[in-house]
């Protein structure tokens, strides 16, 4: 545990609080007031730069979707998409026959195991596709990458009699020369926090789920729908063991107190809400959930002038994902996330059934911060430099 992570017992603030999404938000809206009020010595608001961030997430939104009605979820499965090729679609004759509960499981498997894997790629590595020929990079090659590794079998304790689950045993068992095979690492082709991501993966194994996709009986109740939120506390419930802290994303600042993100878990909570719908359910109340604080959505801010740096070092250093500066910018692209989304809700004449927040980060956010990225820096690195050991970026 570092210095600048809380304690389990959440330094005189619940864990339960820690943990909640409306947390998440409050401690947001809290950090922006005192950004605006002008007390922060790293950022200030600009309202002309978060017009700049909404007109762009736009471009975005009308190159890509003609109908916004069609927009889809932001989620690991739209990297399985890379390319425009449907890989689970081509996957599922595999599994015909099989219940679509047990169907949804094998989903979940996929999602949990890929979203853990999908921390930054690096500069450096790319994946070439066997089947297509084709080569992805950064997210897209690593969600390619994991689900071949599924398909094949790398995460079963069956791989050749039931290839497409994950297995708690076989989890455990993984080594790093694993992952480097199934990602085609090599000299020329390395890969950032390779040793992290198997980590992550072996205590996966170990967290008292005989699968991952056991969490689908877990979220899954009585009725046809399954709130966003339960879905969030069940993945923060069942998964909190594997972070390096007790407390997970949870992160100490000197005026606001504990600030908590949970970003991954959020990302992975978005990602199993296609499993789950899958198996003829309805997850309701998406917008519990919050915008996630990750580098695209929060470089699309800093680049598009929303949040304008007071020291020029905070676009030369390296920071900690601790440091003040580093926890302002996420708190602070939560809570411009929510702003965002309803301005591209107004332009675009939807409401927030039609367009909940994850839509507007698939439409959206994400791809406006890394078309921003690469028109200001070689390779579309971040502005903001951050170590991260995978659990946080």
């Amino acid at each position: 545990m570092t210095p600048t992570q809380p304690s389990p017992s959440g330094g005189g603030q619940g864990a339960g609080d820690l943990r909640s999404p409306a947390t998440i938000r409050a401690k947001a809206a809290e950090m922006l007031k005192h950004v605006v009020d002008g007390q922060s010595p790293w950022w200030t608001v600009d309202p002309l730069g978060l017009e700049e961030a909404v007109q762009a997430t736009l471009a975005v939104t009308r190159k890509r979707f003609a109908n916004p009605g069609a927009i889809p979820f932001h989620s690991r499965w739209r990297h399985f998409e890379a390319g425009g090729h449907d890989r689970w679609a081509a996957l599922a004759p595999r599994l015909a026959g099989e219940p679509k509960d047990e169907i949804a499981r094998r989903r979940i498997d996929l999602a949990i195991v890929s979203v853990l894997l999908d921390a930054g790629a690096g500069a450096a590595w790319s994946y070439r596709e066997p089947d297509t020929g084709e080569t992805y990079a950064r997210s897209e090659g690593l969600g390619v990458a994991s689900f071949h590794m599924f398909a094949n079998g790398a995460f079963s304790r069956d791989p050749k009699g039931d290839p497409l689950r994950v297995d708690a045993e076989r989890l455990s068992k993984l080594t790093p020369m694993d992952i480097a095979m199934g990602f085609q690492v090599k000299a020329h082709n390395p890969l950032v926090g390779l040793e992290g991501r198997v980590d992550l993966l072996r205590k996966l194994g170990g967290v008292g789920l005989d699968r991952p996709g056991a969490l689908f009986d877990v979220m899954v109740k009585d009725g046809g729908t399954v709130k966003a939120a339960a879905i969030f506390a069940a993945v923060l419930d069942k998964l909190s063991p594997i972070w390096p802290s007790p407390m997970g994303d949870v992160w100490q600042h000197p005026a606001i107190g504990w600030v908590p993100f949970h970003k991954l878990s959020q990302w992975l909570s978005y990602s199993l809400v296609e499993p789950i719908e899958s198996a003829d359910l309805r997850v309701v109340e998406l917008d519990a959930l919050t915008g996630l604080p990750e580098y695209r959505n929060g470089g699309l801010l800093v680049d598009a002038g929303a949040l304008r740096p007071k020291q020029s070092r905070l676009l030369t250093d390296t920071f900690k994902a601790g440091d003040a500066a580093i926890v302002e910018w996420r708190a602070l692209t939560v809570a411009l996330l929510d702003q965002v989304a309803e301005h591209v809700r107004l332009h675009l004449g939807l409401d927030d059934q039609r367009l909940p927040l994850v839509k507007v980060l698939e439409a959206g956010t994400w791809f406006a911060g890394r078309v921003l990225a690469a028109e200001r820096r070689p390779g579309g690195g971040p502005p903001i430099a951050v170590e991260s050991d995978g659990t946080v970026f």
